[in-house]
């Protein structure tokens, strides 16, 4: 009896990889490798560059995004493929310096967008990566 292949994630709206919910480091790398074209790089690089930062991080998939946090201190970040970009959501972004430019309805929220062409300062989202991760984060579940 053959085994089946298992089957490639659908991708919703804006090209976000559907991933069902689940905790640690598989789920997170089966979201990178289902995003599409160049926004797969932008996940790979991001991961790294949040485990290279706080090596102790917590991974999740939730709502199709992958979340970072730290144990008992709550989520910090997580990211979501739009057709255009990559959104990265600082849940306690309106702590950073410099903030975030992306502003969010919701007080304590901000957003960086990576597009394809992006010139990506990563000292600085190393910067804001420690920062969060140093914050109280938010306990979404």
């Amino acid at each position: 009896m053959a085994d089946n292949p298992p089957e490639e994630p659908r991708l919703l709206s804006g090209g976000n990889p559907q991933i069902p919910k689940g905790d640690g480091d598989e789920p997170v790398q089966s979201y990178i490798e289902a995003m599409p074209g160049w926004k797969r790089g932008v996940g790979r690089r991001l991961d790294e560059l949040i485990v290279r930062t706080v090596p102790d991080v917590r991974k999740a998939v939730r709502w199709n995004s992958p979340f970072y946090g730290i144990d008992g201190n709550g989520w910090f970040l997580s990211y979501h493929c739009f057709t255009r970009y990559v959104k990265v959501t600082w849940l306690n972004g309106s702590s950073l310096e410099p903030l975030p430019a992306g502003k969010s309805k919701h007080e304590h929220v901000r957003y960086l967008d990576i597009h394809e062409d992006s010139e990506v300062d990563e000292d600085l989202l190393a910067s804001w990566i420690r920062q969060a991760a140093d914050l109280p984060g938010d306990d979404l579940f």
